[in-house]
């Protein structure tokens, strides 16, 4: 897949292609049946697929403040994309100048000038231009002024529940990450570099690895998880853990944490950036009045997560 930082890193002579839009945090199912699409229009039509989206988040450029948690960070959404056989992606610079296109302004410079569309494929829902002003039946018309077509993706859904990258964080946000899954087609994931912490899991009989995540990271409620942690990238070892995220209350804690204590494993992760795939919530945190008990609650919980991760 090529990979193009704004417009004017797309090759001279890239010929025409099918197109689709869209931030697409989490590459979620109904974001993969939108790509997915695409990519098969192109296949047949003999053309290129290529996917445009966004950094920053639009919202933080319109509505400084509001920039949403991320379900994917960059790396992993390219990877992801890429999976789905995308010809090429293109990360567009949403600057506060491209924010005022309009929705014309935006087909003819975007989608006319620069990618030589012949065809867009987006979800029901999809607005463009300023102000959002434009919507499917504008890029409908559009496109039969610009020569190309518009096909319309309806939107996935299991009983009725339309999934979005809005209900994903909700249900992230609850720690209801068996829900999130389903939606996304995969765990949810928290990646960051494990960084040191106060040694206490360690004092304890239970070593963790705390977790340094990204600013906008979409990090589950506090509470105690069942999940995979992966070293080394997408290929490397995965190993079963028992993830406890919030702020330590039997110690006092302040700062929120991400701690993961490795099943059966000695080593030292310090400075490796590792992943955390979420596979199910155990329990909420709680406050333990002594530390007996609370050292019989953690080896209660990696029993049930060796049971869940088998």
């Amino acid at each position: 897949m090529q990979r193009w930082r704004g417009f004017e890193a797309i090759p001279s002579g890239w010929g025409r292609s099918v197109v689709t839009i869209g931030v697409f945090d989490g590459v979620h199912r109904g974001h993969q049946a939108i790509i997915g699409h695409a990519v098969k229009r192109a296949r047949d039509s003999g053309l290129q697929s290529v996917v445009m989206t966004f950094d920053p988040h639009p919202a933080e450029v319109v509505r400084p403040g509001s920039h949403p948690a991320v379900l994917t960070e960059p790396v992993r959404k390219a990877e992801l994309i890429e999976a789905l056989g995308v010809d090429a992606l293109c990360v567009v610079p949403f600057t506060p100048a491209f924010s005022q296109l309009t929705p014309s302004e935006f087909v003819h410079d975007v989608l006319v000038e620069s990618l030589h569309t012949a065809a867009v494929v987006v979800g029901d829902n999809f607005r463009f231009g300023h102000r959002a002003a434009g919507d499917v039946a504008m890029l409908e018309s559009l496109g039969r002024t610009f020569g190309f077509t518009l096909e319309d993706a309806p939107l996935v859904a299991e009983d009725g529940l339309v999934f979005s990258s809005t209900y994903i964080r909700s249900c992230v946000d609850a720690g209801d990450v068996r829900a999130a899954a389903a939606a996304l087609g995969r765990p949810h994931r928290l990646a960051g570099v494990v960084v040191r912490g106060d040694q206490r899991g360690r004092e304890l009989g239970y070593p963790t690895a705390n977790l340094m995540t990204h600013r906008y990271a979409a990090v589950p409620a506090d509470g105690i998880y069942a999940a995979w942690l992966t070293r080394g990238g997408e290929n490397g070892a995965r190993l079963p853990a028992s993830v406890s995220i919030g702020t330590n209350p039997t110690f006092s804690g302040r700062e929120r944490r991400v701690e993961a204590y490795v099943l059966d494993f000695a080593g030292d992760l310090y400075g490796e950036r590792v992943s955390l795939d979420f596979v199910a919530h155990l329990r909420e945190q709680r406050k333990y009045d002594a530390i007996e008990p609370l050292v019989a609650q953690i080896k209660a919980d990696v029993a049930e997560t060796r049971v869940l991760l088998g």
